[in-house]
């Protein structure tokens, strides 16, 4: 089977006005006739007391009515999952990703031996005044990652739309951070956002922070590189190893020798390729998959559209409630409480153009979405009567977009390369402003105030390339350990859950919850994290397969070889330690589990802390020697004895006068 013969992206045009004229592209295959006879045999087969033995295997009978008629017919006829062809990567693409990253590259060099930009590392971490749109673009494209790029299409394709109601939190956020949030950051005039947890509570809960976001991001990144990696890699052949490593060499590059104005530059170059990518794979589904009539008809008649789940059970994967409110508390911490997205907002000269870079970045963060779930339904309109997973064409829900890339618009010059190149800019934005923003926090938070080491402007600057280096490392290492995280959309919202979560309760109980203490915050901290990592890793060793919805694969022009395959059963211990509810809540909770217990434990451990404290200033003042006093103590003097930090930034202007007042600290007294 000899590959089609390509045409280039500029013959576009011309198909396009010959597909109007002809207006006969045949969305299906020689098989659309043909009726379902689907038999589910998915039944609970037996039921012990202490097992649930369930049969998962489906066993369709136009399989077998298809095995005849094919090998009747053709008796060469060959198999879905041992095609004859596989379309690869052609000279074009490689040249269309090689470019990008060429592009990139330059970038660093330019920042890094011709314009310097870091003499400083206050100059080197937050730039000198960037513009609002520059700095716009590289806030939106930090956090489209690839995992989105890829999880998203399939979240549509296999589970339904009912995820699509995460933009709803996302524009939840938007009054949430300008009103609350990044007046205290700018007031304050932070390098890491890490500084207001030092100034509010003290230096262990600012090293606390920084810690926790070090551990976060150090895997988040390696999850957002070798997640599409894998996936690029068994759908379009490109070297898994080979892509990691291009994809850490760039962005290590430029990071780390260009500074905050490189990834900035950077992250506005690589958007403008990530929406190209976005915008003619979506244009060029219209002609080959379907307008938007038969998408959203093709949905609804595959039980595909659903967006008003209101069921209040924790343990459903997305439901309104889970998507909403676990989604804002999500949102939040990324955009509030993130070094990597506060640090470019305090890169521009004041509170008003931050508030708009902010807003708008999550206004573009919602239409990119919206982009990417309708190009799942445009997915799931091709393949909706020959599924690739059922048919064995793939492996992996995370490979189904680029296998519909690479087979669709195989005879298309370059489409393939800019899809891989928008996959890789994608990745490129998240790793370098990971990496920059980590330079920030080790320098500030953990080095200068954590182990009170004295760094002057002129060598923070060389300190923070070679940190950038020295995460870069560290990140491509872990490569080789989130391997075994699962699916890459639910495993990277769990890890920004699990430790964003509890990060953001720090801030909230600092900002809001004037009685809470230092002692208060560290504990409630530690404990409410190692309750969240437990309940976490319990749950990816439980490892709750969600049941995708029907899949049908009756139209394929291949064989599907399904018959001779033995049924699968699964056998799930009723009354085991990992069936316990908790641990089977959805992934979309923990963003608020984390912040709800860390502000809880934090409240209560500051409360009981305080009454110890006010007992022993009690028991002091009553002293015999000092009995004509007793009188003299009002409630007024007792109430000032408490930790009495203000909610708002009007009052403490400066690090200098939070640790003058004595009763920030008195539970340390």
């Amino acid at each position: 089977m000899s590959p089609p013969t390509r045409i280039s992206v500029i013959s576009i045009i011309i198909l396009t006005f010959q597909i109007l004229y002809v207006h006969s592209i045949p969305l299906q295959t020689e098989f659309d006739q043909i009726p379902p006879k689907t038999l589910e045999n998915s039944e609970i087969i037996s039921n012990t007391e202490n097992y649930h033995v369930i049969s998962t295997t489906t066993e369709t009978k136009e399989t077998n009515f298809l095995s005849e008629l094919l090998f009747d017919e053709d008796p060469g006829k060959e198999q879905c999952n041992h095609p004859g062809h596989k379309p690869g990567f052609s000279g074009f693409d490689y040249a269309v990703l090689l470019t990008m990253l060429v592009i990139s590259l330059g970038i660093g060099v330019f920042y890094g031996f011709f314009k310097k930009s870091g003499s400083s590392s206050s100059e080197f971490l937050l730039g000198s005044e960037m513009s609002i749109f520059p700095v716009t673009l590289s806030l939106t494209t930090s956090f489209i990652t690839a995992i989105e790029l890829l999880g998203n299409p399939s979240e549509m394709y296999f589970q339904g739309t009912q995820f699509v109601l995460i933009v709803i939190p996302m524009v939840l956020v938007i009054p949430v951070a300008v009103k609350i949030f990044y007046p205290i950051y700018f007031k304050m005039e932070l390098t890491s956002c890490y500084e207001y947890l030092g100034i509010r509570f003290g230096k262990e809960i600012r090293v606390l922070g920084a810690l926790l976001y070090v551990v976060q991001m150090c895997f988040y990144t390696a999850v957002a590189v070798l997640a599409p990696a894998i996936a690029l890699s068994k759908a379009t052949g490109l070297n898994t190893r080979i892509a990691v490593v291009l994809i850490y060499l760039v962005c290590v590059f430029y990071s780390s020798q260009g500074g905050m104005k490189a990834v900035v530059i950077a992250d506005t170059f690589q958007a403008a390729v990530l929406a190209f990518s976005l915008v003619l794979i979506i244009i060029l589904g219209c002609f080959y998959s379907g307008g938007s009539a038969l998408i959203f008809d093709t949905a609804a008649e595959g039980n595909r559209l659903e967006f008003f789940n209101f069921s209040p059970n924790p343990t459903d994967r997305h439901t309104f409630f889970s998507v909403v409110i676990g989604g804002f508390f999500y949102w939040t911490s990324l955009f509030c409480t993130n070094q990597a997205s506060v640090q470019k907002c305090m890169s521009l000269k004041s509170p008003k153009l931050a508030n708009l870079a902010l807003g708008f970045s999550i206004l573009g963060l919602v239409i990119v979405f919206l982009m990417n779930f309708y190009t799942g339904l445009m997915v799931y309109t091709h393949y909706s009567g020959c599924d690739p997973l059922t048919a064995g064409q793939i492996t992996a829900t995370d490979q189904l977009l680029p296998y519909y890339i690479m087979h669709v618009y195989e005879h298309i010059y370059s489409v393939a390369g800019i899809f891989v190149a928008g996959i890789f800019a994608a990745s490129l934005g998240t790793v370098a402003s990971a990496l920059n923003s980590l330079a920030a926090v080790t320098c500030e938070d953990l080095l200068i105030n954590g182990l009170n080491i004295k760094i002057s402007p002129e060598r923070g600057a060389l300190y923070a390339k070679w940190m950038s280096l020295g995460y870069g490392a560290v990140s491509f290492v872990l490569v080789f350990i989130v391997e075994k995280l699962g699916g890459v959309l639910q495993a990277t919202l769990t890890l920004n859950g699990l430790i964003g979560g509890v990060t953001l309760g720090l801030f909230l109980l600092g900002i809001f919850f004037k009685q809470a203490n230092t002692k208060g915050a560290f504990y409630g901290g530690i404990i409410s994290l190692i309750i969240v990592v437990f309940i976490g890793v319990v749950a990816q060793i439980a490892d709750v397969e969600q049941p995708t919805l029907p899949l049908a694969a009756e139209a394929c022009s291949c064989f599907v070889n399904t018959t001779t395959s033995e049924p699968a059963v699964v056998f799930s211990e009723g009354n085991s330690f990992t069936s316990f509810p908790l641990f089977r809540i959805s992934y979309m909770w923990y963003s608020l589990l984390g912040a709800a217990s860390t502000i809880i434990l934090g409240l209560l451990i500051s409360v009981i802390i305080n009454a110890v404290q006010e007992n022993r200033v009690m028991h002091i003042t009553q002293r015999p020697s000092s009995r004509n006093r007793i009188s003299t103590i009002s409630s007024n003097n007792m109430n000032s004895l408490s930790t009495n930090f203000p909610m708002t930034p009007s009052i403490v202007t400066s690090q200098k006068l939070a640790f003058e007042n004595p009763s920030v600290r008195i539970d340390d007294e």
